[in-house]
């Protein structure tokens, strides 16, 4: 659900404007309405942001390499020396790809010293370099020009000529140009630059370990700061610029304490109503159960303050698809049991995922996992035990009847949603907004019950029924509008329900489709460990243990990613769009200190 809001105004005197946006933060409720045209063209804030931008992706990028805190540096010399490994790294790879090409240039020529060639030019003799195609070599060269091979294969051959200074060569072949530099010159620059490379994390730790703690600092006070400074340009000025207009927003439970507040420091302001013209802040305020799940509406969109949240509505559906596309009792056991390694895995999905919400994830796989019985891949039901056959009578369901529960559930939370978007439509419109809403789900449960009863659609309870649907349907889908353009509305929406209706439950076989698909690679794993596995007693074990660990690791870390992308898939589009749900509500974020 959303907290209900109150609009406050305030009117303050422009010289206590700094003093009365201390205590406004010190309050640390109110949710202040930001004028941009005032904070886009302020240079001081547009630098702050400039500078807090850079210090965060720095931050981000030495966190890993913190392992104690020395507080040595400030944050503008972490940043520095930051940018200053970057370049250095940069060049030192440029200039070792570099040297890896000349020593590649180098390799097929052996070692040896341009001093020694430039010995034998002195002395009369020039030493040439030439490469060509095996099939353009001419023997008559080792004649002409002393010409000694010293590299051949099937692409080419490299050789070289020695001939009196002066002479002319006539040879139809590539000249090479070689390195100023010997092999072994080249060879032991390349492996110093590899071994300082080598120690670039080294010296990341030394720059992270100084400067961490600085830079943490230096975010949270820039922050803080541009939080005022932006508050402070969202004042309008009034009365020649005597007087300051600052608006915001507090939750309606926090009205009286407010009040009480600002009346004990000699404040001037108002509080009235939201209307629906208003760009109200949303503050999501759910139960324990639901809280957990509102990262993923906020991944999505918060809701408008005028319509309903959908957090606590689609949890239980979302914890339930996640349960069957995983679906492996062990896989759900292995999640609580190992819980902060699992935490962990969820976070790099959201940051904001808590442990609660992997418990749950856990359950719904252990509980899921029982309608196939798979346990690591393996069929629990297969054993012969007398309460685990009880299990298989109550839970067990085949492949095929797994598919056709994956359309039920999809059909179930699709007219849920529905149901949603008609109060939605009342709360937001009025009643007869959403009567052609209702005339949808009437129709459709009207149709569904008639096909699971039995009954058929000649019976004059059906056809009474499904008449009173078409009324919404065809006649009251636009109140007040012309009746044959409300028909032609009608049948517009005939044509998309019976399109889109059949796609989106058609696009929950997917939860039937990922189990199936995880339980098939879980026993293919089992099966490549017992059967590659050597008949030496140790090794075999070994070999058997290491095979089921990595297969089923492998197993685990795609599904779990596959069992929260896909019934997201699901909520965001198939049960948002068939609730109505709109979304794009501004968080509720209250001008206060930074913990």
């Amino acid at each position: 659900m959303i907290t209900k809001m109150k609009k406050i105004s305030f009117l303050v005197f422009h010289r206590e404007y700094d003093a009365f946006l201390e205590d406004l933060r010190q309050l640390g409720v109110v949710h202040v309405v930001e004028r941009q045209q005032g904070i886009s063209s302020d240079a001081g804030l547009q630098e702050s942001m400039r500078v807090i931008s850079k210090e965060k992706a720095v931050l981000a990028a030495l966190e890993p390499y913190a392992d104690s805190a020395q507080a040595k540096a400030d944050a503008a010399s972490t940043v520095k020396a930051y940018d200053e490994f970057l370049a250095w790294k940069t060049q030192a790879e440029q200039k070792l790809q570099s040297l890896e090409k000349s020593r590649s240039e180098l390799s097929v020529w052996g070692d040896f010293r341009n001093e020694s060639l430039e010995r034998l030019k002195t002395a009369g003799y020039l030493v040439s370099f030439f490469s060509c195609a095996p099939k353009n070599y001419n023997n008559e060269w080792e004649k002409l020009y002393h010409a000694t091979v010293i590299y051949s294969d099937k692409q080419k051959v490299c050789f070289i000529t020695v001939t009196p200074c002066g002479q002319p060569l006539e040879i139809d072949a590539d000249v090479c140009h070689l390195p100023q530099r010997s092999l072994s010159e080249i060879v032991a620059e390349s492996e110093s630059l590899t071994a300082e490379l080598a120690s670039a994390d080294d010296r990341l730790k030394t720059i992270a370990n100084c400067g961490v703690d600085a830079l943490r600092k230096s975010v949270a006070e820039l922050s803080s700061s541009m939080d005022v400074t932006r508050v402070r340009l969202s004042g309008q000025n009034a009365a020649e610029d005597r007087l300051l207009v600052l608006d915001g927003w507090i939750p309606a439970s926090e009205s009286a304490g407010v009040e009480k507040s600002l009346d004990r420091k000699g404040v001037f302001f108002t509080i009235s109503d939201p209307t629906p013209e208003d760009d109200i802040p949303i503050q999501l305020n759910n139960n324990r159960f639901a809280r957990l799940f509102e990262p993923l509406t906020r991944l999505y969109m918060l809701p408008t303050y005028q319509e309903l949240d959908l957090t606590l509505f689609f949890a239980p559906f979302f914890m339930l698809f996640f349960g069957l596309c995983l679906g492996d009792i062990g896989y759900g056991l292995l999640m609580i049991v190992a819980l902060p390694i699992f935490t962990k895995l969820f976070k790099l999905i959201n940051p904001d995922f808590s442990k609660g919400l992997v418990v749950l994830f856990g359950a719904s796989t252990i509980l899921c996992g029982l309608l196939s019985g798979t346990f690591f891949g393996f069929n629990i039901y297969n054993l012969n035990i007398g309460f685990v056959q009880k299990m298989k009578e109550f839970l067990f369901v085949d492949s095929s009847a797994m598919f056709s529960v994956s359309l039920c559930i999809g059909v179930v939370q699709i007219l849920f949603g529905m149901g949603i978007k008609a109060v939605n439509l009342t709360i937001q419109c009025g009643f007869k907004y959403a009567l052609s809403t209702i005339g949808w789900l009437l129709l459709l449960l009207t149709v569904i019950g008639s096909v699971l009863t039995g009954v058929g659609f000649s019976n004059p309870i059906v056809l009474a029924l499904m008449g009173i649907a078409a009324v919404g349907i065809f006649l009251l889908n636009s109140p007040g509008k012309n009746p044959l353009l409300n028909i032609g509305l009608g049948l517009w929406d005939t044509y998309n329900m019976a399109t889109g209706l059949l796609g989106d439950v058609l696009s929950y076989v997917r939860l039937f489709a990922l189990g199936l698909s995880g339980g098939i690679l879980a026993n293919v794993f089992n099966s490549m460990a017992t059967g590659m596995s050597p008949d030496v007693p140790v090794v075999g074990f070994l070999v058997t243990a290491l095979i089921f660990l990595l297969g089923h690791a492998l197993n685990i870390f795609m599904n779990i990613l596959g069992a929260v992308v896909h019934p997201m898939r699901l909520t965001f589009v198939e049960f948002f769009k068939n609730s109505g749900y709109a979304g794009g509500g501004t968080e509720y974020r209250p001008f206060a200190k930074s913990v």
